[in-house]
């Protein structure tokens, strides 16, 4: 098993070498459009089966940003769901015999930090504006400023460090006793490994609809809840 640090090129598309998780990155990217385009292509107002479970997934995503962020969970939708199903499908991709999580490789995880961190600022300067924005690294008092600034590169890095850890050790450890043991032995490890991939997308997503919050909760007003509009009809 190689290094998850040095990976070789499969080809090149010119100068550009592609190696193995870009490539299985493409192809998760192309299953989950594809996906997506299958399933919302003929929505019905009462819902089959396979419209219901999109129904039932679109409202658990909306109800833990809604709950995290306290706030109208549309404008946030895509992006956490988009990188809570990515993140889960390139965990469980080991699944797939002969191919790697791209998860357990850093540069996946780095860019996938990288979007979290300009998401954050994006969202917050149109929430609060620039100049609002750039006033939070001054919170409570100005001395602050330093330790906000570097507060936003260390949880960004952190990011990083707690996929690519959690992901490559299944990796690694499921090889060797694979390698040792034969291929029955790691069944168990490998449900684990399933448990541990779904538990880690969790907390990605969940971490950065924390920083996204925590970017935007003075300039955005919360989403009403329904018990107060029916109070209110």
């Amino acid at each position: 098993m190689q290094s998850p640090l040095v990976t070789e090129a499969l080809f090149h598309l010119g100068p550009v070498p592609i190696t193995a998780p870009v490539a299985v990155t493409w192809g998760i990217l192309a299953v989950l459009g594809g996906g997506a385009f299958v399933a919302t292509r003929r929505l019905k107002l009462v819902p089959g089966r396979g419209q219901a479970l999109l129904e039932t997934i679109v409202a658990t995503i909306d109800a833990q940003i809604r709950d995290t962020m306290q706030a109208d969970p549309a404008p946030y939708r895509a992006l956490i769901g988009g990188i809570f199903l990515f993140v889960l499908t390139a965990n469980w991709v080991s699944l797939i015999p002969g191919l790697e999580p791209p998860t357990a490789h850093i540069e996946t995880d780095a860019a996938l930090a990288l979007i979290v961190f300009a998401a954050t600022i994006g969202y917050g300067i149109k929430a609060r504006g620039l100049v609002g924005y750039l006033k939070t690294f001054a919170e409570p008092t100005w001395v602050m400023i330093p330790l906000n600034v570097v507060e936003q590169i260390t949880r960004t890095f952190s990011l990083v460090v707690r996929l690519f850890g959690n992901i490559m050790s299944g990796v690694f450890v499921i090889g060797i006793i694979l390698s040792l043991a034969g291929l029955l032995v790691p069944i168990p490890l490998m449900a684990l490994d399933l448990l541990t991939g779904a538990v880690q997308a969790y907390i990605f997503a969940v971490l950065a609809t924390v920083f996204i919050g925590a970017a935007v909760s003075e300039g955005e007003a919360p989403a009403p809840r329904r018990d107060s509009l029916q109070k209110e009809r």
